[in-house]
């Protein structure tokens, strides 16, 4: 699935993420999640799956557009309460 520039800025803010904290997580530099959210570059599949997978494993779904017109987007899989542990927890990865 391609995931848009768009969907990753939205995903961490649903997370309430920093860059860095993505970054970390997905074990990349913050200038690559800083240029692949801005759409400066065209990351390789493996940075950019790295970053799917940390968003996925906390609960992020991504949503391609349909054919009835409506966009991408993202939605989260687990209650905004689960969510509240999880911030302040690092370790959880």
């Amino acid at each position: 699935m391609i995931v848009t520039p768009r969907q990753i800025r939205a995903a961490r803010g649903l997370l309430g993420w920093t860059r860095t904290e993505l970054a970390d997580r997905a074990i990349v530099s913050t200038t690559t999640v800083a240029d692949i959210e801005r759409g400066d570059v065209n990351p390789r599949a493996s940075t950019l799956g790295q970053i799917i997978l940390a968003l996925e494993k906390a609960g992020v779904e991504f949503l391609r557009a349909d054919s009835g017109g409506r966009g991408e987007g993202v939605r989260l899989t687990v209650p905004a309460s689960t969510l509240a542990g999880r911030r302040g927890n690092q370790s959880q990865r």
